[in-house]
């Protein structure tokens, strides 16, 4: 693809980086077929090339960008589907995140969206005041359609998302292995799920501490910096993800950094880019691990209660598309004992994307609904996502109980049952 920029904005690296990526994409179209945008909407500036054509001509003006550019690029789910189906190998999150910095740095918002981009991650990052909000979400769901009825759709999916009451999770601490330690890795906390959903954390404890390894909880320990960077916060971003590399440094001796968020574990494995020079961010990248494949890695516990309960794989974006983590969880479950089922378009978004079920509802909603009806056709009866923002996306439209993956290897391995599984589950 052709570019106009000159050499004064070429010596800006994050615009040479830019430059160097949009210079790859030759207009093939195969990422417009894995693109859920354009699937849903048919809008060549929906795609990733329409979007990287918008995000050109944007950077190369310089100063604020038109307001359509801004829809455009507001509607990318940032799933990297299209970077599993490019052929040219372009690095669509290089383009879209700096897209995303530039609009937050030179676009001004109306008033509402200002305040919403504004208390997502002075919310969501923070678990004690997340907590907060979920009890006063719990106490507001029954104003959900009076909410849509305003066409308050933000504040209706935030409603939408809300969980059941969770017990608050344990504190950071040192959890030591079981039988002959095989190494030392720290868990990240994370964000969200330690308020949605405490038991995933718990879950991978157990399992990581019975497969030989001694599970730290680091203190100081903060959010990764993806919810900023997926708001073009970068500056905001990269200070998190140094804090989080200096505890790691200080922490000692880690074989592995684990989470059990999906997307927070693409975000880890691209510290060693966004903190290019900080100290210990490129190892702290290398050894970032999802926890499905770092069980894949070391082996999964020899498994005690075998069963056939039929799961529904759900592979979120984030580990499928942007850790490039595809078959090896799918696989770990079957040899679990369970009879896994593979989801039909398998590689389409939920539409969780982190905040976007918030930013877009509408989008998200059809995204939602399109996945739901696909996990239906295949029958299973529990689903399993890696995902926290996919397990609150997928819930509420199938019958069947949302978990994470990991739960149900901890059980097979001799952890307690689900409480989202009734007793006559694989029985």
């Amino acid at each position: 693809m052709q570019t106009l920029f000159t050499p004064a904005q070429l010596a800006d690296p994050e615009i040479a980086a830019s430059h160097a990526e949009i210079r790859k994409c030759v207009h093939c179209g195969f990422c417009t077929a894995t693109c859920p945008t354009y699937v849903l909407l048919g809008d060549e500036r929906d795609s990733p090339r329409g979007r990287i054509e918008l995000i050109k001509a944007m950077l190369e003006a310089g100063g604020a960008p038109a307001k359509e550019t801004v829809t455009h690029v507001d509607r990318c789910l940032s799933c990297l589907a299209c970077v599993t189906a490019c052929p040219s190998g372009v690095d669509y999150a290089q383009l879209i995140d700096h897209g995303r910095a530039h609009i937050e740095a030179h676009y001004r918002r109306p008033l509402g969206e200002r305040v919403l981009r504004w208390a997502l991650p002075h919310v969501l990052t923070r678990p004690g005041r997340l907590r907060a909000a979920l009890t006063l979400g719990r106490l507001a769901r029954p104003l959900e359609p009076v909410l849509r009825a305003l066409k308050l759709g933000p504040l209706a999916a935030l409603l939408r998302l809300v969980p059941a009451a969770a017990p608050k999770p344990g504190r950071p601490g040192v959890h030591p292995a079981e039988g002959r330690e095989r190494g030392r890795v720290a868990l990240l906390q994370g964000c969200v799920e330690p308020a949605m959903a405490p038991s995933i954390r718990a879950a991978a404890i157990r399992l990581i501490t019975r497969a030989g390894y001694e599970v730290v909880l680091v203190e100081g320990e903060g959010c990764c910096g993806a919810l900023s960077e997926h708001l073009g916060r970068t500056d905001e971003a990269r200070a998190l993800a140094a804090a989080n590399v200096a505890v790691w440094r200080a922490a000692g001796p880690l074989d592995a950094i684990v989470t059990t968020a999906a997307g927070c574990g693409t975000t880890l494995k691209a510290y060693g880019h966004r903190l290019d020079g900080e100290p210990g961010a490129v190892s702290a990248a290398i050894s970032a691990r999802d926890v499905l494949e770092f069980i894949g890695e070391v082996g999964l516990p020899p498994v005690t209660r075998p069963g056939k309960l039929s799961v529904a794989y759900h592979a979120p974006c984030s580990l499928q598309h942007g850790q490039k983590i595809s078959a090896g969880p799918a696989a770990l479950l079957a040899q679990a004992g369970y009879d896994v089922r593979p989801i039909a378009e398998g590689h389409l978004c939920c539409g969780s994307a982190g905040v976007y079920n918030i930013l877009q509802p509408q989008l998200a909603t059809r995204l939602r609904d399109r996945k739901g009806a696909n996990i239906a056709r295949t029958g299973a009866a529990v689903v399993a996502a890696g995902n926290v923002g996919c397990i609150a996306q997928i819930a509420p439209v199938v019958d069947m109980p949302v978990i994470h993956p990991v739960e149900l290897l901890d059980w097979a391995t001799g952890g307690p049952r689900p409480a989202a599984l009734t007793p006559q589950m694989g029985a």
